[in-house]
């Protein structure tokens, strides 16, 4: 025990692990630690040591460099500091709370295998110390093992599982934010967030992004409800036009945990009280949406190896060309000749983000047409998307893979012309993002769609053969 604490007789503080749940209002483990009265410790730790634990991608790092800021100015109106500490988490969080004489220390669950690792190993040795330990449900609406089968076994196919969803007991309702904490009256060393150096410098890339995004809490919820407001009831006819502001842009917001997906939940029940036809659909729809962030991560924490292997061993025989560089590059760059192709990639390179439509057609592209492994494509995406998370991105690439969770039919090709015609009619979206499109300096295809298209049936034929269909 500190001497601190022998010396004032106080309880031991409480320590709130921040992690992919940079918010204060419906943050269970900070609402636990509020309600218990004690002190509170706020500390974050930048873990990129842990055995497993995946370093995080550029854009990434520039998204939690701000929403730290964010998260710092506002424990610091309630008077609490946020501590930083970098390194393995399980030495820096046992060791802070025998130097802090904590009696509890809460945190929300994170549900890949390396994470959950180190959790289980935190909990057994601050309880061996005496410390209260509990992790708290505040990333997901439905915990991974209380969904299953009338089998036992975890779905694999998304209506199903978002039914049996939509069947259990209605999320809980979000917590309030704190009005108010307890500061621990000791000082805790803190790392200097600047000298974790998460923000690019030479060369500075992220204007695109500082000019789209604001990371924090207040932001998502604006982002919130601005959607809510204006753009709920045109969702359902809107969502894949990429031309058009008619998705919600808070997947970076739910991936670093600015809002939570209950708030997002009741918020968006609330608002479509009273709504019929279309944009009573919109809602549905955009629940649904949620719904597979939900399955995505029901799929990580049942196969936790979804970013390196495989979901159908049987694609393992899928006969992958070898690596063309150049291919990729021009992939990478936004310079195949096909225009939704290059809008797409080039609108993530300048925002951090792409329209999922567009998402699925550039990923189509690339496995299918290039003939390219998924995972080349899901590192790039890892490296480039500021809502790059360990369950939507490896699951949603394996889906259009064919080798993921509910990838059917396994085989289906997305047309990047016919894409680009359906969906972006008018060519508001291409001319915004390749402004040569149409010109001489536009680049010719790099590919033949019709021959890749039949090269790729091939190649899909042999996984059939491996299964003996």
């Amino acid at each position: 025990m500190s001497e601190l604490a022998t010396e004032t007789g106080t309880t031991g503080p409480s320590i709130v692990w921040f992690r992919d749940d940079l918010r204060l209002a419906d943050h269970p483990a900070l609402h636990q630690a509020m309600t218990r009265g004690a002190p509170v410790v706020a500390v974050f730790v930048l873990d990129e040591e842990s055995p497993g634990v995946r370093p995080l991608g550029g854009a990434s790092r520039w998204w939690l460099h701000n929403s730290l800021l964010s998260l710092t100015a506002s424990l610091a109106r309630l008077g609490v500091p946020l501590v930083l500490r970098r390194g393995p988490a399980e030495t820096i969080i046992t060791e802070l709370a025998a130097a802090t004489a904590a009696s509890a220390v809460y945190w929300n669950r994170r549900y890949g295998q390396a994470e959950r690792d180190v959790d289980t190993r935190v909990k057994a040795r601050l309880r061996t110390a005496g410390t209260e330990a509990q992790s708290f449900a505040g990333s997901l609406l439905f915990e991974p093992w209380t969904i299953q089968t009338g089998q036992g076994n975890p779905y694999s196919v998304f209506t199903p599982f978002w039914r049996a969803c939509l069947a259990a007991p209605l999320p809980r309702a979000p917590h309030p934010a704190p009005g108010s904490l307890a500061r621990w009256p000791g000082e805790v060393p803190s790392d200097d967030l600047a000298t974790w150096h998460l923000e690019p410098t030479r060369p500075d890339w992220a204007d695109g992004l500082r000019a789209l995004w604001q990371p924090g809490e207040a932001s998502a919820q604006e982002r919130l409800a601005d959607f809510l407001h204006e753009s709920l009831g045109r969702y359902a006819d809107e969502r894949d036009l990429p031309a058009e502001d008619a998705t919600s842009r808070l997947s970076p917001h739910l991936r670093w945990g600015e809002v939570s997906p209950y708030q997002v939940w009741h918020e968006t029940r609330l608002a479509s009280e009273g709504l019929t036809g279309s944009a009573a659909k919109g809602a549905v729809r955009f629940l649904t949406e949620l719904g597979w962030r939900e399955f995505s991560y029901h799929v990580l924490f049942h196969a936790p190896q979804i970013a390196t292997d495989n979901w159908k061993p049987d694609f393992d025989a899928f006969p992958w060309q070898p690596l063309d560089q150049n291919a990729l590059e021009a992939w990478q760059q936004g310079r195949t000749g096909f225009a939704l192709v290059d809008a797409g990639m080039r609108e993530l390179w300048r925002t951090g983000t792409m329209h999922n439509r567009v998402r699925m057609v550039t990923a189509s592209f690339l496995t299918k047409n290039l003939l390219i492994d998924w995972r080349e494509g899901e590192r790039w995406f890892w490296d480039t998307l500021v809502d790059a998370d360990p369950a939507s991105n490896p699951a949603s690439w394996q889906w259009v893979a064919g080798s993921g969770a509910d990838a059917a039919p396994y085989f289906r090709i997305f047309n990047p012309e016919l894409q680009f015609a359906k969906f972006d009619p008018h060519q508001s979206y291409v001319r915004a993002n390749v402004p040569e499109w149409g010109t001489d300096a536009y680049p010719e295809p790099i590919v033949d769609l019709g021959e890749t298209r039949r090269a790729a049936l091939a190649a899909y034929e042999t996984v059939k053969a491996a299964k003996g269909l």
